[in-house]
């Protein structure tokens, strides 16, 4: 449903599908803090693997820093291993130490493997395979060379890179933008200049390029200062790209495509935590999310939706407090507010709600200040409610339109007021995979009895 390893955090991770279907995810860990250390945060991969993208079994570190000298002594970053020949190649970020001012020294390695399940990694010689070309981008102090993701070439017989760089021909502010590279066979790279710069990007991370039935193109990036992620499509891999603006809401980053087990294109994303687990606490690196599917309509932006994988996971609707559960919640009979939880057992008083009214969505906390809040393009019929302890997210007419944290509250039965006229909401409650881990990875479980 959500996972992070036992008591680590999650951050920018890899989806792989074995032959017999089932998935494994190579993920970057750190510990919970409210500092991150670009030198000592994220040393290794953690793994973990899963038969159908909702219940992971953590299986442990599958790859890590390099000798010290080498160009990722002292970190490795985003990765993306794909299937190459009858095993795997994988492309990651190195850090080798920093400039004097502090900034992480990037550049992209290689490593192969002789199996498919996201193990046994050699690495490619003892230097990177590519690295940022100063004609077009910048090189040290605010550089960008990480997140690499690769592809066969549309133009060519050969290989295709798109990383998270920072243009060089443009204000440090706004120069996020997303590389392009290409090879003949993994090992020898040709940078060109970039292949996306929006102008209006501080960092542009964690590129991922899907190919479409149509032979088309569908470009995710996720956006440093929103923390969201927005799409781009092209007829062809050198564009002309299309900006589709915003497909995850801020608190979704760091997305990643992969066949869901029917075969259709499901999105994961990581999403943040609180250091103690509290409203309080800094935002860490967090938890890999559930899948959403990915809708890409002929004659409109792509978008994500409810994924009905997670159906099988949902009980019997119940009209009694859920603390993780899902409620659908007509909104077309005027403006509504939806109360989640209350400041005590019993108590009329709100700790956590929902609210629309046709355009305006927002969720809000316990001091009755807005938590999280989202313009609608269009007038929405139905409100899709979801919570995972104190994970909440809502969908508009089966679109993922907003997410956010709440730890404060007691679960109490859903309650919607429209014009003054209280209703109950029925609750499918949702049944947990690992329901008795009590790690700081866990699931909140809720308040602290009195």
């Amino acid at each position: 449903m959500r996972y992070a390893p036992p008591g680590l955090c999650v951050n920018d991770f890899a989806l792989l599908r074995d032959d017999d279907g089932s998935y494994a995810v190579l993920h970057l860990q750190g510990p919970w803090t409210t500092e991150f250390d670009h030198l000592r945060m994220e040393t290794s991969y953690g793994r973990a693997t899963s038969t159908d993208l909702v219940r992971w079994r953590p299986d442990g570190t599958a790859f890590g820093n390099g000798l010290p000298g080498r160009f990722d002594q002292q970190a490795v970053w985003t990765m993306h291993p794909f299937r190459h020949g009858t095993g795997m190649a994988m492309f990651y970020t190195g850090v080798s130490g920093l400039t004097p001012q502090g900034w992480p020294l990037q550049s992209v390695g290689l490593a192969y493997s002789d199996r498919t399940d996201g193990t046994g990694w050699r690495r490619h010689g003892t230097g990177p395979v590519v690295e940022a070309d100063p004609r077009w981008y910048r090189i040290a102090d605010r550089m960008g060379w990480r997140d690499p993701f690769v592809v066969r070439d549309d133009e060519s017989d050969g290989w295709a890179m798109v990383i998270c760089a920072s243009d060089a021909a443009l204000p440090v502010e706004v120069s996020g933008c997303v590389a392009l590279a290409t090879s003949p066979d993994l090992e020898h790279w040709t940078v060109h200049p970039p292949l996306i710069s929006p102008g209006d990007v501080d960092e542009l991370e964690c590129p991922v390029l899907e190919r479409l039935d149509d032979g088309s193109w569908l470009l995710l990036g996720s956006i440093g200062a929103t923390r969201g992620f927005e799409a781009w499509t092209a007829p062809r891999l050198r564009g002309p790209w299309t900006r589709r603006d915003r497909l995850g809401p801020t608190g979704a980053y760091a997305p990643r495509v992969i066949p869901a087990p029917d075969g259709s294109r499901v999105v994961l994303h990581t999403t943040p935590r609180r250091i103690g687990l509290t409203d309080t606490g800094a935002h860490c690196r967090g938890m890999l999310a559930q899948p959403k599917s990915l809708v890409i309509p002929e004659d409109s932006a792509p978008h994500l939706a409810w994924w009905p994988g997670l159906d099988a996971w949902l009980g019997e609707p119940v009209n009694t407090p859920t603390l993780h559960g899902v409620g659908d919640i007509p909104v077309s009979q005027g403006p509504v507010e939806v109360t989640l939880r209350t400041a005590a057992p019993g108590s009329d008083h709100p700790a956590l709600t929902v609210g629309c009214d046709a355009k305006n969505l927002w969720i809000t906390g316990p001091d009755g200040s807005r938590i999280g809040e989202t313009v609608l393009a269009e007038p929405p019929a139905v409100l899709r409610v979801l919570t995972v302890g104190e994970y909440v997210e809502i969908y508009a007419d089966g679109v993922f339109a907003l997410t956010t944290l709440c730890y404060s509250g007691h679960p109490a039965p859903w309650t919607a007021v429209t014009d003054d006229h209280p209703r109950a909401i029925p609750v499918r409650p949702l049944r947990l995979p690992d329901p008795d881990r009590d790690d700081a990875s866990a699931v909140w479980p809720g308040p602290t009895p009195n």
